[in-house]
């Protein structure tokens, strides 16, 4: 599928992995919805990029929500050829403190719900909204011809989910629940020409990892064989593009990660 003249939603999408693949799709020619939580960062996006973009606040948690995304992107650019799930959060606590006490029920649920049911949540509403267009324009008359790519749907796990360190119990199995969802979901959408693919990244420079201690991003970046560095947000946005132009990129999660192996 080519990104000329096709429309994203890309969840996340005002900073960060997002903020790169939202650059990227603009940069040949694509429109975006950016669906994010940050109101000032999405619509100063929206004003630097101009009339390709828009911007929706929204919780992917919320179906009414992200329903609200997906209307804007019928409305402004005639409908929705795909999506890129960026928004997520990372809860780290151990299963027992210092004291033996029990890790809290809540945060651990809402790092389940944020990662793996606001993926879904995305995923099906894109979904639903391609398969509409598709129906319509085969019962209008047009041809739509086998093996033509009619959407894709590109969500983010994380090397967590192979790889989940101690304190990670809540990030690691939600983005495992990513990765489980990649295979099914691909095989039940293909009768629509609907593609989905999971990104695994390692450790990237997002906003997130600078806010942690120089020492510990010297010693994160140590650990990657090669390139010694944290991964460029850019890098994770030509994945992205990849994976929206090879049409036999379906039903698989790709590590992004410079061959690092958490221990």
């Amino acid at each position: 599928m080519q990104i000329e003249q096709h429309s994203f939603l890309v969840t996340g999408g005002a900073s960060g992995l997002g903020e790169s693949v939202v650059r990227a799709i603009i940069a040949q020619g694509g429109n975006v919805v950016i669906a994010d939580l940050n109101g000032s960062a999405g619509q100063a996006l929206v004003d630097e990029l101009g009339d390709s973009a828009r911007f929706v606040r929204c919780d992917v948690t919320r179906g009414d929500e992200v329903q609200a995304a997906v209307d804007m992107a019928e409305k402004a650019f005639g409908g929705l050829q795909g999506s890129v799930n960026c928004a997520g959060i990372a809860v780290v606590q151990k299963l027992l403190d210092r004291d033996n006490n029990p890790a809290d029920l809540e945060s651990f649920s809402r790092g389940v719900n944020i990662n793996l049911v606001g993926s879904f949540n995305v995923a099906r509403l894109v979904a639903a909204s391609i398969a509409k267009r598709v129906a319509h324009d085969s019962h209008a008359g047009a041809t739509v011809e086998n093996n033509i790519d009619q959407g894709v749907i590109i969500n983010t796990a994380s090397i967590a989910a192979f790889d989940g360190q101690v304190g990670q119990a809540s990030y690691a199995s939600s983005k495992a629940g990513v990765v489980g969802l990649t295979l099914p979901l691909a095989r039940e959408l293909a009768r629509h020409g609907i593609r989905v693919m999971t990104i695994a990244p390692g450790v990237f420079a997002t906003p997130m990892m600078q806010s942690i201690p120089e020492k510990a991003r010297e010693q994160l970046e140590a650990g990657v064989p090669y390139p010694k560095r944290l991964g460029n947000p850019n890098e994770f946005a030509k994945l992205v593009t990849h994976i929206i132009d090879n049409a036999y990129l379906n039903g698989e999660v790709i590590r992004l990660d410079g061959a690092i192996r958490m221990v």
